[in-house]
Order: structure tokens, then sequence, then C-alpha cells
């Protein structure tokens, strides 16, 4: 046992170790392969021999957005059983396998995708892609970590009852998405949680997982051919098509008013306008837009005013939410009680003054140079954070050559182009929500 700890806990350390090294270049030229299994898998590749790891990312269609009504919550606990045990291995065995491959796996669910990912070092890779291959096409799903795990997140559950920043989540959710699916918590109920069974799980794990919208990413040592294999080796024994739930699209819901008063030392408000799919034509025109509106931290013209005249703030910024069935544009910020008002008011101002003027040329030319300049740091500066870039261009159907064309598509927007996405988004009524002491406190307050 002594030995078998200290050499897993080395292999562990190698990669901790080397994971570190490949993390702190941002790569400049990323050179992708479109790379096709012999059983017709495909993936994208980018191949470096700079240290001897290799990262895998892959990402599955249909998210929490595929809990079966009364069963919510299933798809994020399926994510927490695929390393307690697969095939002949149960989750003591799994765990001590993948401990002496000193390889990390994890998986997760977003709202519409379920993902994968593994960090190897290659000389493991045998090993560590055995482990996956068990975990994705052959999970136990056993009673005794169903237990385990479900009763890990039904004691979050029970916490989160009685945290009111949890409630106010809910609260805007069910105001913009109503019964939508987009509207329930990803962990489901204690009452849904109690009511899947080790059988729901393996029907919704062949529902799910299945080779045709299944989107691969490989970063590090490892060839074109060598991969090809491997593909086959880890999904090639998945079914062909998922039987995914229809999710309809839905736009959120608008012009309304969200008052949660709860009594804290602090105001927090929410506003949703309309936002812009990723497919879409103007779709660039619209980041540009929402970085000098808000996205840009420490230059938007929301920071500006909110914060650094007025003080009223510490951080607001706005972001586009692009999800499969729903896009939105929401700022959110958070101020002292009594000061909820006055830093709405200059909210809706500053927007009112972006929907009716839009940017100037200036604050164009340099959220272009920032937004060009920013994108290698941010998406590509370690083996794993080009993996989940590249699966996420794959999901969006972007292309393998997006990045080099990137720079391009910001550098074509036009200021009128910027200004249209402006009065195209923000000139709708919002939603709004306030949620902190009553209105009156807030009065008195002030």
């Amino acid at each position: 046992m002594r030995n078998r700890l200290a050499s897993s806990a080395a292999a562990a350390a190698a990669l901790a170790f080397l994971m570190l090294i490949v993390s702190l270049p941002a790569q400049a030229e990323v050179r992708i392969q479109q790379v096709r299994s012999p059983g017709g898998i495909t993936a994208w590749l980018v191949e470096d021999y700079t240290v001897p790891i290799v990262a895998l990312r892959f990402a599955f269609a249909g998210g929490v957005s595929q809990d079966p009504p009364g069963k919510e919550g299933i798809v994020n606990l399926m994510t927490g059983l695929f390393d307690e045990g697969a095939g002949d291995l149960d989750s003591d065995a799994f765990q001590t396998r993948l401990d002496d491959a000193g390889a990390e796996m994890s998986f997760r669910a977003s709202r519409d995708n379920v993902y994968g990912s593994m960090r190897m070092l290659a000389d493991q890779r045998n090993e560590a892609l055995e482990l996956m291959r068990l975990a994705v096409t052959a999970p136990r799903f056993d009673q005794a970590p169903i237990d385990r795990i479900r009763s890990q997140i039904a004691a979050g559950i029970r916490a989160q009852e009685r945290d009111p920043e949890v409630e106010a989540g809910r609260r805007w959710l069910a105001a913009l998405y109503g019964d939508h699916p987009y509207a329930r918590p990803d962990e489901g109920t204690a009452q849904s949680l109690a009511a899947i069974t080790a059988d729901d799980l393996r029907v919704l794990h062949k529902a799910l997982f299945a080779r045709e919208q299944l989107e691969v990413a490989v970063v590090g040592a490892i060839d074109a051919k060598s991969l090809g294999a491997e593909l086959d080796r880890l999904f090639g024994a998945l079914p062909e098509k998922p039987a995914l739930r229809p999710v309809p699209d839905i736009a959120p819901k608008l012009a309304q008013r969200i008052d949660y008063e709860y009594a804290l030392p602090q105001t927090r408000l929410r506003l949703a306008y309309p936002g812009v799919a990723r497919n879409d034509p103007e779709f660039f025109p619209a980041v540009l837009m929402n970085h000098i509106l808000g996205d840009g931290t420490f230059t938007s013209r929301l920071f500006r005013e909110v914060r650094e005249k007025r003080g009223l703030t510490y951080g607001i910024s706005s972001s586009l939410v692009n999800y499969e069935h729903a896009n939105a544009l929401v700022i959110g910020t958070s101020t002292r009680a009594g000061k909820g008002g006055e830093t709405l008011g200059i909210i809706q101002d500053v927007v009112k003054g972006m929907a009716e003027d839009g940017p100037t040329e200036a604050e164009l030319a340099d959220a272009k140079k920032y937004l060009i300049g920013a994108y290698a740091i941010n998406n590509l500066n370690s083996s794993g954070s080009i993996a989940s870039t590249l699966v996420e261009l794959q999901l969006d159907e972007l292309g393998a050559d997006y990045i080099d064309r990137r720079a391009d598509y910001i550098n074509a927007v036009t200021l009128d182009q910027a200004r249209a996405a402006a009065r195209r988004l923000l000139g709708a009524e919002p939603a709004i929500m306030r949620f902190g002491p009553a209105e009156a406190e807030e009065k008195e307050g002030n």
C-alpha cells in the first residue's frame, strides 16, 4: 500500500508540476488538425510536445434541460457518478486505478451539454484513457455511491434553502423563463432527487451519451494516427444517435419588475434585455457594444458612471448570455442599502444613452484592440483552456479556422453596426430585479 501511495502521489505531483509549466505561456498560434477515426468519430487536435501531457475535452448534447419532469437534478447527479465505479471496478477500485495513473478526470453539466475532461501524463495515456472509456461507456451507478452523492447534493439544497442569494436567483430565472427547463435549478429539489433510481440513471446515460452529437478536442503529446485509434476505443461502443427530449426556444420575459425584499446591508440589482444568438450576423457588433457598455470591467461606461464617478458599487458588469434556446444581455451590480433607486436610475440613464447614441469611434477602436489582444490570454493560455475553447467552437459550428478569422470579424464591425446593435438590444423595456431591503427602507436611507 505504501508503494502504491508513493507512486500515485509522485504521478500526481508530476502532472501538477507539468500543468503549471504548460499553463504559463499564452499560445500565440494554434494549429488545429481535424482527425477522423477509422470508425468515423471526429476530433480537433493540437499537437504539442513541449511537455509530455495530453488534455482531453468532450461534450455531449443535452445538459440539465434534459431532466425529465419529476426527476429534476438527474443530469447533475449523473455527472457526479462517472468516477464512482465503471465496468468491473467498483468505486474504491476505480479511484485507486485513477490515482495510480496520475490522471485528473472530471464531468459537469451545463444547461445544454454534458462535458467530460481528462488531463494525463503522456506515458500513462493508455491506462488513463482506459479508465475514461469505462466511465463513458460502462458506468456502474451502484446504489452506495448514488446514495452518497445524492446525500451530498441534498445537503447543499437544504443549505441553499436558507440562502437568500440562491432564492433570489431562482425567482429571477422563474420570472424570465416561466416553466421552461432553463428556470429549473440544476441540482433539482430534495423531492426530485429522492425519486431518482439507478435505472433512471442508466436510461438517461444511454439517451445522452451517443456519437452523433459528440464534440471532442485533444491538446498535447499525441499524434493524429494515435488519436484516431483512441477515439474509437473511447467512444466507439456508444449508440450512434442520442434520444434527446425536445427543448423549445424561448425569449426571456422582459418589461417586468421583480422585487424580493430581504433584510440585507446591500441592494442587488439585475436587468435583462434582449440578447443575440451566437450565429446571428450581428453578433460581433453586439459583443463590441456590450464591451463598451459593461463588459470591459475597468473601462466600461457603467463602471465609470456607477463606480468611479459616484462610488455606488465595487463592481458592475454586463454580459451577453447565450444558451442553445435563449439569449439575453444581463446587467448586474450591488450597492449599499438606501442607494438602490439611485443606482438603478444611473444604470438606466447609461443604457438609454447607449441605445440612443451608441458608442463613439474611439470607444469602438479601443474595444476592438482589447478583444483581439485578450483572446489568447483568456482562451489559449494552457492545454486545458485550448481544449475547452476548441470544444465550444465545435458546439457553435464556427469552423477550425475560426481563431484565424476572429480578428477579421471584429475589425470589420463598423460604427453604424455597433450603434444598430445598441438600439436593437437596449431599446427594449428590461426585466428588473431588486433584491434587498424594502423600498421604504431604501427611501429612509436616502
